[in-house]
């Protein structure tokens, strides 16, 4: 077999992850990127929304808190489990399991 046939490995694959949490962690969140080297993030403050199992996040009324949501594309996976685990452990030290951040991991396909 030539150099020219020789199978070749796959790229890393691409993840992008979205992250979203209560606007009062937003410290704690940006300092956690820091201590994994991230560097780079959309960060989208305000969002409004309900996730499952937890209460509505609205800005106004009784449910007066908002969410923060970041979007972070990841070309190699060592940041991304970084953060992982700082987010598992963040999480273990939040009493209430509706406040916990949450990360959402989705292949990324191209950067461009």
């Amino acid at each position: 077999m030539s150099s020219a046939e020789s199978p070749q490995a796959a790229p890393p694959a691409m993840k992008m992850v979205f992250m979203v949490h209560n606007e009062w962690l937003t410290p704690q969140v940006m300092q956690m990127l820091k201590a994994c080297g991230i560097d780079y993030y959309t960060r989208w403050d305000k969002a409004q929304g309900k996730g499952r199992g937890t209460e509505p996040h609205l800005g106004t009324g009784s449910y007066g808190s908002t969410n923060a949501v970041m979007m972070i594309a990841f070309n190699e996976a060592a940041p991304l489990e970084a953060l992982v685990g700082s987010i598992n452990a963040a999480n273990a030290e939040i009493a209430r399991p509706a406040d916990r951040i949450r990360l959402f991991e989705l292949p990324l396909e191209r950067i461009v």
